[in-house]
């Protein structure tokens, strides 16, 4: 059985597709975030977005086989994982395939986790969503404006 904060860590990304094994890795009443804390125009088209207080494994369980619906995953690639204490870092990328539209786009991805007691309590993940978004899109552009005094422009 892992033992040490970044072992777990690394089990769970392994093992997303298992909620026995999550169940054995996660606090029943752990917090995961996905993307954002709430934000209902990003979860409209990622229905996973947000904050699962206390949600526990199935909350990872859930965000992954909704992934795993919306998208192949050609590669899934840690270049970076390390903790101190309770805190774990993981830094990597990843190849998706929109299953509806075939559009493949690489991500780069963080988590921070904390570890208490040999079990993940506290889970959050983050990719580039204006990337991820572009593999659904289907046609259209977005206007925007960044900078005070800069033109509109499309994208």
């Amino acid at each position: 059985m892992s033992s040490t904060p970044t072992e777990i860590v690394r089990s769970v990304l392994a093992n997303t597709s298992s909620l026995s094994t999550l169940e054995t890795l996660i606090a029943p009443n752990a917090t995961y975030i996905s993307l954002n804390y709430n934000n209902s125009s990003l979860q409209k088209i990622f229905p996973y977005a947000g904050s699962h207080p206390n949600e526990g494994p199935l909350a990872i369980y859930n965000t992954f086989a909704t992934v795993n619906k919306i998208w192949s995953q050609e590669k899934f690639e840690i270049l970076s994982l390390f903790g101190a204490g309770e805190d774990v870092a993981v830094f990597g990328r990843f190849t998706y395939r929109s299953r509806t539209l075939g559009k493949q786009t690489t991500s780069p991805f963080s988590i921070w986790a904390k570890v208490v007691e040999g079990k993940v309590v506290f889970m959050q993940f983050m990719e580039d969503t204006f990337d991820m978004a572009s593999t659904v899109k289907v046609e259209g552009k977005g206007r925007y404006k960044v900078f005070e005094g800069q033109e509109e422009f499309e994208v």
